[in-house]
Protein backbone atom coordinates (compact mmCIF):
# COMPACT_ATOMS: atom_id res chain seq x y z
CA UNK A 1 0.00 0.00 0.00
CA UNK A 2 1.33 3.32 -0.93
CA UNK A 3 0.15 7.31 -1.85
CA UNK A 4 2.71 9.09 -4.50
CA UNK A 5 1.38 12.38 -4.55
CA UNK A 6 2.26 13.74 -8.19
CA UNK A 7 1.25 16.99 -7.87
CA UNK A 8 -0.26 19.96 -6.26
CA UNK A 9 -1.88 23.40 -8.42
CA UNK A 10 -0.01 26.30 -7.86
CA UNK A 11 -3.07 28.23 -7.42
CA UNK A 12 -4.87 26.13 -5.00
CA UNK A 13 -4.13 23.51 -2.60
CA UNK A 14 -5.73 20.74 -5.41
CA UNK A 15 -3.38 17.42 -5.68
CA UNK A 16 -3.37 14.90 -8.17
CA UNK A 17 -1.47 11.65 -6.60
CA UNK A 18 -2.00 7.54 -7.11
CA UNK A 19 -3.26 5.40 -4.39
CA UNK A 20 -1.42 1.95 -4.95
CA UNK A 21 -3.57 -0.98 -3.45
CA UNK A 22 -3.07 -4.90 -3.92
CA UNK A 23 -6.24 -4.76 -6.22
CA UNK A 24 -4.73 -1.83 -8.26
CA UNK A 25 -3.87 1.87 -8.35
CA UNK A 26 -6.54 4.12 -7.77
CA UNK A 27 -5.77 7.69 -9.88
CA UNK A 28 -6.82 10.55 -7.31
CA UNK A 29 -9.13 12.40 -7.14
CA UNK A 30 -11.29 9.81 -7.32
CA UNK A 31 -14.74 9.48 -6.60
CA UNK A 32 -16.24 6.26 -5.18
CA UNK A 33 -19.01 4.77 -6.15
CA UNK A 34 -21.33 3.82 -2.72
CA UNK A 35 -22.02 -0.12 -3.47
CA UNK A 36 -23.80 -0.40 0.09
CA UNK A 37 -24.71 -3.92 0.23
CA UNK A 38 -21.98 -5.44 -2.19
CA UNK A 39 -23.50 -3.56 -5.17
CA UNK A 40 -23.16 -0.20 -6.49
CA UNK A 41 -27.77 0.08 -6.77
CA UNK A 42 -29.17 -0.95 -10.31
CA UNK A 43 -25.12 -0.91 -11.69
CA UNK A 44 -23.59 -4.43 -12.95
CA UNK A 45 -19.57 -4.65 -12.07
CA UNK A 46 -19.20 -4.83 -15.78
CA UNK A 47 -20.25 -1.53 -16.57
CA UNK A 48 -19.04 -0.34 -13.48
CA UNK A 49 -15.41 -1.36 -14.57
CA UNK A 50 -15.67 -1.22 -18.59
CA UNK A 51 -18.01 1.65 -19.39
CA UNK A 52 -18.37 3.84 -15.96
CA UNK A 53 -14.62 3.07 -15.19
CA UNK A 54 -14.91 3.34 -11.38
CA UNK A 55 -11.62 2.27 -9.93
CA UNK A 56 -13.06 1.75 -6.32
CA UNK A 57 -16.08 1.03 -4.25
CA UNK A 58 -17.45 1.35 -1.27
CA UNK A 59 -19.37 -1.21 1.00
CA UNK A 60 -20.66 -0.59 4.44
CA UNK A 61 -20.13 -2.62 7.45
CA UNK A 62 -23.06 -2.13 8.93
CA UNK A 63 -25.67 -3.07 6.47
CA UNK A 64 -22.71 -6.37 5.65
CA UNK A 65 -22.62 -7.33 8.65
CA UNK A 66 -26.85 -7.54 8.88
CA UNK A 67 -27.33 -9.03 5.56
CA UNK A 68 -25.34 -11.58 4.27
CA UNK A 69 -23.87 -11.88 7.77
CA UNK A 70 -19.83 -11.95 8.09
CA UNK A 71 -19.97 -15.67 7.96
CA UNK A 72 -21.03 -15.79 4.25
CA UNK A 73 -18.66 -12.88 3.23
CA UNK A 74 -16.02 -15.01 4.84
CA UNK A 75 -16.78 -18.12 3.58
CA UNK A 76 -17.07 -16.14 -0.07
CA UNK A 77 -13.04 -15.81 0.50
CA UNK A 78 -14.09 -12.04 1.19
CA UNK A 79 -16.25 -9.19 -0.30
CA UNK A 80 -14.33 -9.28 -3.58
CA UNK A 81 -14.96 -12.63 -4.24
CA UNK A 82 -18.48 -12.72 -3.25
CA UNK A 83 -19.40 -9.58 -5.24
CA UNK A 84 -16.95 -10.59 -8.11
CA UNK A 85 -15.16 -7.48 -8.29
CA UNK A 86 -11.30 -7.62 -8.51
CA UNK A 87 -10.86 -3.69 -8.09
CA UNK A 88 -9.97 -1.77 -4.60
CA UNK A 89 -12.92 -1.64 -2.28
CA UNK A 90 -13.40 0.62 0.71
CA UNK A 91 -15.59 0.32 3.43
CA UNK A 92 -17.22 2.79 5.98
CA UNK A 93 -17.10 1.64 10.12
CA UNK A 94 -20.98 2.00 9.94
CA UNK A 95 -20.86 4.72 12.40
CA UNK A 96 -22.83 6.90 9.96
CA UNK A 97 -25.73 4.63 10.13
CA UNK A 98 -25.42 3.97 13.71
CA UNK A 99 -26.00 7.94 13.71
CA UNK A 100 -28.66 7.84 11.85
CA UNK A 101 -30.81 5.64 13.84
CA UNK A 102 -30.71 8.09 16.29
CA UNK A 103 -33.97 6.77 17.92
CA UNK A 104 -32.34 3.10 17.83
CA UNK A 105 -29.56 3.21 19.31
CA UNK A 106 -27.50 4.18 22.62
CA UNK A 107 -24.09 5.19 22.51
CA UNK A 108 -21.56 4.54 25.76
CA UNK A 109 -17.78 4.23 25.92
CA UNK A 110 -17.57 0.53 25.27
CA UNK A 111 -19.33 1.19 21.88
CA UNK A 112 -22.74 1.73 20.29
CA UNK A 113 -25.91 -0.69 20.82
CA UNK A 114 -28.46 -0.58 18.06
CA UNK A 115 -31.58 -2.09 16.76
CA UNK A 116 -31.18 -3.60 13.42
CA UNK A 117 -33.83 -1.61 10.87
CA UNK A 118 -34.47 -4.99 9.26
CA UNK A 119 -36.16 -6.83 12.21
CA UNK A 120 -35.38 -4.92 15.23
CA UNK A 121 -32.71 -7.50 16.41
CA UNK A 122 -30.09 -5.74 18.83
CA UNK A 123 -26.86 -5.62 18.55
CA UNK A 124 -23.68 -4.06 19.86
CA UNK A 125 -20.45 -2.05 18.04
CA UNK A 126 -16.93 -1.88 20.23
CA UNK A 127 -14.17 -0.20 18.15
CA UNK A 128 -12.66 -3.64 18.79
CA UNK A 129 -15.98 -5.86 16.60
CA UNK A 130 -15.87 -3.58 13.67
CA UNK A 131 -12.03 -4.05 13.02
CA UNK A 132 -12.87 -7.87 13.24
CA UNK A 133 -16.30 -7.29 11.05
CA UNK A 134 -13.67 -4.97 8.16
CA UNK A 135 -10.59 -7.49 8.57
CA UNK A 136 -13.42 -9.98 6.96
CA UNK A 137 -15.28 -7.82 4.62
CA UNK A 138 -11.35 -7.68 3.75
CA UNK A 139 -11.56 -3.94 2.07
CA UNK A 140 -8.54 -2.56 0.83
CA UNK A 141 -9.17 0.56 3.16
CA UNK A 142 -11.13 0.46 6.32
CA UNK A 143 -12.63 3.01 8.40
CA UNK A 144 -12.48 3.39 12.30
CA UNK A 145 -14.76 3.19 14.27
CA UNK A 146 -16.64 6.69 15.04
CA UNK A 147 -19.27 8.81 16.32
CA UNK A 148 -20.61 11.35 13.63
CA UNK A 149 -21.43 14.50 15.16
CA UNK A 150 -24.97 15.50 14.30
CA UNK A 151 -25.79 19.22 13.17
CA UNK A 152 -26.71 20.98 15.20
CA UNK A 153 -25.11 20.39 18.08
CA UNK A 154 -23.94 22.15 21.11
CA UNK A 155 -20.02 22.96 21.44
CA UNK A 156 -20.08 20.50 24.70
CA UNK A 157 -21.34 17.93 22.83
CA UNK A 158 -19.25 18.51 19.66
CA UNK A 159 -15.98 18.31 22.41
CA UNK A 160 -17.30 14.89 24.03
CA UNK A 161 -18.36 13.37 20.83
CA UNK A 162 -14.76 13.78 19.22
CA UNK A 163 -13.59 12.57 22.44
CA UNK A 164 -14.95 9.82 22.31
CA UNK A 165 -13.94 8.92 18.45
CA UNK A 166 -10.44 9.45 19.70
CA UNK A 167 -10.66 7.18 22.27
CA UNK A 168 -12.52 4.76 20.11
CA UNK A 169 -9.87 5.59 17.73
CA UNK A 170 -6.98 4.33 19.87
CA UNK A 171 -8.79 1.30 20.68
CA UNK A 172 -9.33 0.82 17.06
CA UNK A 173 -5.90 0.99 16.26
CA UNK A 174 -4.41 -1.53 18.44
CA UNK A 175 -7.00 -3.87 17.29
CA UNK A 176 -6.01 -3.36 13.57
CA UNK A 177 -2.23 -3.81 14.80
CA UNK A 178 -3.00 -6.90 16.49
CA UNK A 179 -4.71 -8.86 13.46
CA UNK A 180 -3.79 -9.11 10.12
CA UNK A 181 -5.54 -9.78 6.70
CA UNK A 182 -7.49 -13.03 6.23
CA UNK A 183 -6.97 -13.25 2.50
CA UNK A 184 -3.14 -12.56 2.25
CA UNK A 185 -3.10 -8.93 1.49
CA UNK A 186 -2.77 -5.63 3.14
CA UNK A 187 -5.62 -3.53 4.35
CA UNK A 188 -4.64 -0.17 5.58
CA UNK A 189 -6.83 1.99 8.28
CA UNK A 190 -8.33 5.82 8.23
CA UNK A 191 -8.86 7.17 11.43
CA UNK A 192 -11.44 10.28 11.17
CA UNK A 193 -11.66 13.64 12.36
CA UNK A 194 -14.58 14.95 13.73
CA UNK A 195 -15.82 18.12 15.97
CA UNK A 196 -18.55 19.31 13.96
CA UNK A 197 -18.08 23.13 12.47
CA UNK A 198 -16.03 24.38 15.96
CA UNK A 199 -12.54 26.01 14.17
CA UNK A 200 -10.76 24.59 17.50
CA UNK A 201 -12.30 20.89 17.73
CA UNK A 202 -11.33 20.74 14.00
CA UNK A 203 -8.27 21.69 14.71
CA UNK A 204 -7.55 19.84 17.57
CA UNK A 205 -9.04 16.46 16.06
CA UNK A 206 -6.86 16.99 12.64
CA UNK A 207 -3.67 17.53 14.90
CA UNK A 208 -4.67 14.08 16.98
CA UNK A 209 -5.25 12.54 13.57
CA UNK A 210 -2.16 13.24 12.20
CA UNK A 211 -0.02 11.92 14.82
CA UNK A 212 -1.34 8.56 14.07
CA UNK A 213 0.61 6.20 11.81
CA UNK A 214 -2.24 5.69 9.66
CA UNK A 215 -1.88 5.01 5.94
CA UNK A 216 -4.40 8.55 5.33
CA UNK A 217 -6.68 10.17 7.03
CA UNK A 218 -10.83 11.01 6.51
CA UNK A 219 -12.79 13.96 7.58
CA UNK A 220 -16.51 12.87 8.71
CA UNK A 221 -19.65 14.55 10.45
CA UNK A 222 -19.73 17.44 7.47
CA UNK A 223 -22.64 17.46 4.61
CA UNK A 224 -25.03 16.51 7.35
CA UNK A 225 -27.11 19.36 6.99
CA UNK A 226 -24.38 22.13 7.85
CA UNK A 227 -24.33 25.50 5.29
CA UNK A 228 -22.01 24.39 2.23
CA UNK A 229 -19.68 27.40 3.14
CA UNK A 230 -19.11 26.19 6.71
CA UNK A 231 -18.06 23.10 5.07
CA UNK A 232 -15.70 24.32 2.76
CA UNK A 233 -14.04 26.65 5.71
CA UNK A 234 -13.78 23.36 8.03
CA UNK A 235 -12.17 21.31 4.85
CA UNK A 236 -9.95 24.07 4.53
CA UNK A 237 -8.79 24.14 8.31
CA UNK A 238 -8.61 20.34 8.88
CA UNK A 239 -7.02 19.83 5.18
CA UNK A 240 -3.66 22.60 6.34
CA UNK A 241 -3.55 19.98 9.36
CA UNK A 242 -3.30 16.91 7.64
CA UNK A 243 0.04 15.38 6.44
CA UNK A 244 0.46 16.09 3.25
CA UNK A 245 2.05 12.71 2.22
CA UNK A 246 -1.21 10.87 3.28
CA UNK A 247 -4.86 10.53 1.40
CA UNK A 248 -7.30 12.35 2.27
CA UNK A 249 -11.12 11.33 2.24
CA UNK A 250 -14.02 13.89 2.47
CA UNK A 251 -16.84 11.03 3.67
CA UNK A 252 -20.47 11.48 2.01
CA UNK A 253 -19.72 14.44 -0.40
CA UNK A 254 -21.60 15.62 -2.43
CA UNK A 255 -22.68 17.57 -5.49
CA UNK A 256 -20.65 18.27 -8.73
CA UNK A 257 -20.11 21.37 -7.10
CA UNK A 258 -19.09 20.26 -3.46
CA UNK A 259 -16.56 17.67 -5.07
CA UNK A 260 -14.59 20.24 -7.37
CA UNK A 261 -14.83 22.75 -4.24
CA UNK A 262 -13.04 19.94 -1.91
CA UNK A 263 -10.91 19.37 -4.44
CA UNK A 264 -9.36 22.58 -4.68
CA UNK A 265 -9.03 22.82 -0.79
CA UNK A 266 -6.94 19.41 -0.72
CA UNK A 267 -9.08 16.35 -0.63
CA UNK A 268 -7.82 13.47 -2.79
CA UNK A 269 -11.42 10.88 -1.83
CA UNK A 270 -15.06 11.27 -1.97
CA UNK A 271 -18.18 9.47 -2.03
CA UNK A 272 -21.71 10.07 -1.80
CA UNK A 273 -25.28 8.03 -2.41
CA UNK A 274 -26.34 11.15 -4.69
CA UNK A 275 -25.67 9.99 -8.14
CA UNK A 276 -27.32 7.02 -8.30
CA UNK A 277 -30.23 8.32 -5.29
CA UNK A 278 -31.08 10.88 -7.46
CA UNK A 279 -30.66 9.24 -10.96
CA UNK A 280 -33.46 7.04 -9.15
CA UNK A 281 -35.90 9.52 -9.47
CA UNK A 282 -34.93 11.10 -12.50
CA UNK A 283 -32.40 13.92 -11.56
CA UNK A 284 -29.68 13.98 -14.06
CA UNK A 285 -26.36 15.21 -13.56
CA UNK A 286 -25.09 16.78 -16.89
CA UNK A 287 -21.91 19.45 -17.91
CA UNK A 288 -24.36 21.75 -18.59
CA UNK A 289 -26.45 21.55 -15.73
CA UNK A 290 -29.37 19.45 -13.59
CA UNK A 291 -32.06 17.86 -15.90
CA UNK A 292 -35.41 16.58 -14.30
CA UNK A 293 -36.44 14.20 -16.93
CA UNK A 294 -39.45 13.46 -15.80
CA UNK A 295 -40.37 16.78 -16.93
CA UNK A 296 -42.96 17.01 -19.96
CA UNK A 297 -40.26 19.25 -22.16
CA UNK A 298 -38.20 16.19 -22.58
CA UNK A 299 -40.88 14.06 -24.41
CA UNK A 300 -39.84 14.84 -27.63
CA UNK A 301 -35.99 15.62 -27.57
CA UNK A 302 -33.93 12.84 -29.57
CA UNK A 303 -30.64 14.59 -28.67
CA UNK A 304 -28.50 12.53 -26.20
CA UNK A 305 -28.35 12.26 -22.73
CA UNK A 306 -25.52 14.58 -22.36
CA UNK A 307 -23.95 15.94 -25.10
CA UNK A 308 -20.18 15.31 -23.42
CA UNK A 309 -20.50 11.87 -23.47
CA UNK A 310 -19.39 9.93 -20.56
CA UNK A 311 -21.03 6.47 -20.83
CA UNK A 312 -22.59 4.69 -23.39
CA UNK A 313 -26.05 5.40 -22.20
CA UNK A 314 -24.93 9.14 -23.18
CA UNK A 315 -24.27 7.80 -26.56
CA UNK A 316 -27.09 5.47 -27.02
CA UNK A 317 -30.21 6.62 -25.40
CA UNK A 318 -32.02 10.28 -26.18
CA UNK A 319 -33.55 12.36 -23.61
CA UNK A 320 -36.82 11.42 -25.12
CA UNK A 321 -36.46 7.55 -24.39
CA UNK A 322 -35.62 8.10 -20.75
CA UNK A 323 -38.63 9.99 -20.37
CA UNK A 324 -40.54 7.42 -21.52
CA UNK A 325 -38.83 4.53 -19.83
CA UNK A 326 -39.52 6.77 -16.57
CA UNK A 327 -43.26 7.50 -17.55
CA UNK A 328 -43.77 3.81 -18.08
CA UNK A 329 -41.81 2.90 -14.59
CA UNK A 330 -39.52 0.87 -16.44
CA UNK A 331 -36.38 -0.89 -14.12
CA UNK A 332 -34.42 0.06 -17.48
CA UNK A 333 -34.98 3.81 -16.76
CA UNK A 334 -33.21 4.05 -13.38
CA UNK A 335 -30.20 2.00 -14.56
CA UNK A 336 -29.54 4.27 -17.86
CA UNK A 337 -29.82 7.10 -15.19
CA UNK A 338 -27.28 5.90 -12.85
CA UNK A 339 -24.87 4.79 -15.13
CA UNK A 340 -25.26 8.46 -16.27
CA UNK A 341 -24.57 10.11 -13.21
CA UNK A 342 -22.09 7.71 -12.07
CA UNK A 343 -20.53 8.06 -15.47
CA UNK A 344 -20.44 11.83 -15.37
CA UNK A 345 -19.34 12.06 -11.75
CA UNK A 346 -16.09 10.14 -12.62
CA UNK A 347 -15.65 11.84 -16.09
CA UNK A 348 -15.82 15.25 -13.57
CA UNK A 349 -12.83 13.93 -11.22
CA UNK A 350 -10.54 12.37 -13.96
CA UNK A 351 -11.28 16.13 -15.99
CA UNK A 352 -10.11 17.79 -12.75
CA UNK A 353 -6.96 15.89 -12.27
CA UNK A 354 -6.22 16.59 -15.91
CA UNK A 355 -6.76 20.25 -15.00
CA UNK A 356 -4.57 20.04 -11.62
CA UNK A 357 -1.47 18.12 -13.65
CA UNK A 358 -1.73 21.17 -16.12
CA UNK A 359 -1.97 23.68 -13.57
CA UNK A 360 -5.26 25.05 -14.62
CA UNK A 361 -7.31 23.28 -12.42
CA UNK A 362 -8.76 26.14 -10.34
CA UNK A 363 -9.93 28.64 -13.21
CA UNK A 364 -11.35 25.98 -15.04
CA UNK A 365 -13.25 24.41 -12.16
CA UNK A 366 -14.90 28.41 -11.56
CA UNK A 367 -16.02 28.70 -15.04
CA UNK A 368 -17.58 25.45 -14.63
CA UNK A 369 -19.42 25.71 -11.40
CA UNK A 370 -22.07 28.02 -12.73
CA UNK A 371 -23.22 25.74 -15.08
CA UNK A 372 -23.44 22.42 -13.21
CA UNK A 373 -25.93 24.64 -10.54
CA UNK A 374 -28.11 25.54 -13.52
CA UNK A 375 -31.59 23.77 -13.55
CA UNK A 376 -32.56 22.90 -17.30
Amino acid sequence: MKFNLIHTETNSKARAGELHTAHGTIETPIFMPVGTLGTVKGVHQRELKNDINAQVILGNTYHLYLRPGTDTVEKAGGLHKFIGWDKPILTDSGGYQIFSLSHKRKLSEEGAAFKSHIDGSSHFFTPESVMDIERIIGADIMMAFDECTPYPCDYNYAKNSMELTHRWLDRCVKQFENTSSKYGYEQALFPIVQGSVYKDLRIKSAEYIANKSSFGCAIGGLSVGEPEQEMYEMTNLVTEVLPKNKPRYLMGVGTPTNILEGISRGIDMFDCVMPTRNARHGLLFTSKGVINIKNVKWKNDFSAIDENAHTFADTMYSKAYLRHLFSCNELLGAQIASIHNLGFYLWLVTQARTQILNNTFEQWKNDLIPNLNKRL
